[in-house]
């Protein structure tokens, strides 16, 4: 770990994490261990959710939403697409976060438990957000669209990222806001991060071309819904906020993103998150430098949806 100077809250928090991995390589193996770290990150669902499983057009979904009166124009929405490289991960992995937005943030929040790869390889977790999106327009809930947000974290980074691309293209209603976190957009290996964050804690570089492959499946030319950095235009697309990692292969993935948003005329806001590795988002409450995270994550997200 001395290549990357993290804070020694945040080399515990790596620790606790790594003594997950299962000796069990397999799919089912790498799959089982995941969800027992990420249940060991969850704390106890906040009181005063309602929390539902059900499924929209298809997809199996989870709704948290505060147990008051919804707002006389509908509800603020935040639709949250996991992380887990699109091979792991599910309704629980990230139900501490969707938790934590709808509690704080006083939003109804929806998580997608979107296919997986390499079983279901692109577009199907693409093509699940997308449905589960335009199914939300006609129901279960009345949202207020102005204040219904995409967010997702990694993988559910990219997802929402190619979400806001196709809705453009579609001339569809876009989010009122994206929210990307430490997201893979399909940056080229010869970024700065690829090199000087190879080994990085819990995603190195070979990791990431792992996932990439297994999520592609074998397409040789992936679009800008597989991959958004590859988009030719990246205007017309809503307000943004991307939060990096400092130690992470996938930094200059959102900080490319961020410039050519920026440069299309769109509102884009970047976080560098200084001492920060991908996936610390389960040190809440753990590590200062992920409460600080946190604080810019939920006053931007505060202000879209207030």
């Amino acid at each position: 770990m001395a290549a990357y100077p993290i804070s020694a809250q945040m080399s515990a928090f790596v620790e606790k994490t790594l003594s997950f991995n299962n000796t069990d390589s397999s799919l089912p193996g790498l799959r089982q261990a995941y969800s027992e770290m990420c249940r060991a990150f969850t704390p106890p669902c906040p009181a005063g959710l309602e929390v539902v499983d059900f499924e929209l057009a298809g997809v199996a979904v989870r709704s948290w939403q505060p147990s008051v009166k919804p707002p006389t124009d509908g509800w603020p929405c935040i639709v949250y697409l996991h992380g887990g490289g699109w091979v792991v991960g599910d309704l629980d992995s990230h139900a501490f976060i969707c938790a934590e937005l709808a509690s704080v943030l006083g939003v109804l929040v929806i998580a997608v438990d979107y296919r997986l790869a390499p079983e279901h390889p692109f577009p199907a977790a693409f093509d699940d957000c997308l449905s589960v999106w335009r199914a939300l327009r006609t129901g279960p809930f009345q949202l207020d669209p102005a204040r219904t947000l995409v967010a997702g974290d990694s993988a559910g980074g990219n997802l929402a990222a190619a979400l806001c691309l196709a809705l453009r293209d579609a001339g569809e209603p876009a989010p009122g806001a994206q929210v990307l976190i430490y997201p893979g957009l399909g940056g080229d290996h010869l970024l700065p991060s690829r090199s000087e964050c190879t080994d990085a804690p819990l995603l190195s570089s070979s990791d990431l071309d792992c996932y990439h492959a297994l999520y592609l499946g074998g397409i040789r030319q992936p679009t800008a819904y597989a991959m958004p950095l590859l988009a030719d235009d990246f205007s017309g697309l809503p307000p943004t906020l991307i939060a990096v990692a400092q130690f992470d292969p996938l930094r200059d993935d959102g900080v490319l993103y961020a410039g050519r948003l920026n440069a299309a005329g769109v509102s884009a806001m970047l976080y560098y998150g200084q001492g920060l590795v991908h996936g610390c988002l389960r040190a809440r409450g753990q590590v200062a430098e992920v409460d600080r995270l946190y604080e810019t994550l939920l006053g931007y997200l505060a202000d879209k949806t207030g």
